[in-house]
């Protein structure tokens, strides 16, 4: 990864070019839409929305974005995301096709979804 410690995501997506600043603005715009209450931090030096916890983590590589919604928010949609190189907790998608805003979208609010039962169970 980067030597660089980036400490908002406006200072992480500065550091690409603008072609991949305008991909990780769009994911950025489609996760806020979906979760406008999130709180945007930096974690693992990569962006990441919480709320009641953490929701998802998003990065540029140098032929993908990798969406992170954690193993249960990949699980939950592993059919959907069947044309898209995945792992335990991460999707793949390529830099040069247009984001899956909907998918995003059913992902990030399941994960909201998830968060708060989590967060009602230990109250």
């Amino acid at each position: 990864m980067l030597n660089i410690k980036f400490e908002t995501i406006d200072e992480y997506l500065s550091y690409f070019p603008k072609e991949t600043q305008f991909i990780l603005n769009g994911l950025r715009k489609i996760i806020r839409n979906a979760a406008p209450k999130a709180e945007e931090k930096i974690s693992y030096n990569i962006p990441a929305f919480f709320q009641d916890g953490v929701l998802v983590y998003f990065a540029a590589n140098k032929n993908h974005i990798g969406f992170y919604p954690t193993p249960s928010g990949v699980k939950a949609f592993e059919k959907e995301i069947t044309k898209y190189n995945s792992s335990k907790g991460a999707i793949q998608f390529p830099i040069d096709k247009p984001l899956p805003a909907k998918l995003i979208t059913q992902i990030v609010r399941f994960r909201l979804q998830e968060n708060l039962n989590k967060s009602k169970k230990r109250k």
